[in-house]
């Protein structure tokens, strides 16, 4: 059975629409139409299947569905080094929020310090959606122990009309205020508040 194959299986044509309404931004036909807890099921398959590496080469991919499974399956990979190196090919095909927002790498939670400049470049890239993983990286990793007022900076910094640029900002932000609270606020603002 092809992934495509398992995907039909797994097809929910009212989803498929719900989801054309969510992404606007791609083409409908590009989606077929399965639910997340399936496509993550889907992505565990791949990851422990002997076509995992030809998968993850395989690319671009035509349909939405084999985009986040691609990331889920990144996601699960343990070695910094071959995690940050797939996700560095994949961020270029990254062509919705959706997909840009739903894998979180388990293997960056423990290299901070190897994951940092990388989230900078993704941050400073003219690519809508691999600016917006790396603000979403440094929001999910960065607002916690490993916190410095000056990654504040970093997405304040970034400048781009595409909408979902602007709304990755602003959750960062909306969560930096609700994690550092006094960090986050201005000098000037805490004197005027």
């Amino acid at each position: 059975m092809t992934l495509f194959d398992r995907l039909i299986e797994e097809k929910d044509e009212g989803y498929k629409k719900f989801q054309a309404k969510l992404v606007p931004n791609i083409p409908p036909e590009s989606i077929v139409g399965v639910r997340t807890p399936q496509i993550r099921k889907i992505a565990k398959e791949v990851f422990a299947s002997e076509y995992r590496d030809e998968f993850l080469a395989d690319l671009p991919h035509k349909y939405y569905e084999e985009n986040l499974i691609h990331f889920f399956v990144l996601a699960q990979i343990k070695d910094f080094d071959e995690c940050v190196k797939g996700v560095e090919l994949f961020l270029p095909y990254v062509d919705c929020w959706p997909v840009s927002d739903q894998a979180t790498p388990k293997a960056f939670k423990k290299n901070h310090r190897e994951l940092l400049p990388y989230i900078k470049k993704w941050i400073m890239s003219q690519h809508v959606y691999t600016a917006r993983f790396g603000i979403r990286m440094l929001m999910n990793e960065f607002l916690g122990e490993d916190f410095k007022e000056e990654y504040l900076e970093l997405a304040a910094c970034k400048k781009g009309d595409d909408y979902y640029l602007k709304m990755m900002i602003a959750w960062y932000f909306a969560t930096a205020l609700a994690k550092r609270y006094d960090e986050s606020i201005s000098r000037e603002l805490q004197g005027n508040g």
